[in-house]
């Protein structure tokens, strides 16, 4: 019986560790998280056959957390009157307004703008997956 009580302590204590709970989301990945769930959402939105012709007006969402003009980019794009009570831009106009206030407020101090080209988001540069033909 000692036996068996010391080979099932020795395997418990090969086990290691319980598994600890994963650590919060920072504010960084919070917002960065966010920002890329905006984006695909607005994508989709522009993409799918619209329901209220308003949506094509909507001003472009693509979103770079690093871009110190993404701030007044939100602003904008909250503060749009096109597409009022489209249950769909509500939502995602909530969600802008949630990336703006922890932007704005809880993470200020974790925020780090590489940039201030407002064209860059307008216009983003396409993310190429492939080399160009001569590197290949």
């Amino acid at each position: 019986m000692a036996r068996l009580t010391l080979a099932l302590l020795l395997l418990l204590l090969l086990a290691g560790p319980p598994a600890a709970r994963p650590a919060p989301p920072t504010c960084y990945s919070r917002m960065l998280g966010l920002s890329r769930e905006i984006t695909g959402d607005f994508q989709l939105l522009q993409a799918a056959e619209p329901a209220e012709a308003c949506v094509r007006y909507l001003p472009h969402l693509y979103l770079d957390i690093h871009n110190y003009c993404v701030l007044a980019k939100l602003h904008d794009f909250v503060a749009s009157p096109q597409c009022w009570k489209v249950a769909q831009v509500d939502t995602l106009k909530d969600k802008v307004r949630k990336l703006y206030t922890i932007m704005n407020s809880f993470c200020r101090r974790d925020l780090v703008f590489l940039s201030d080209d407002c064209n860059a988001l307008e216009y983003p540069i396409p993310v190429t997956t492939s080399p160009p033909d001569h590197q290949r």
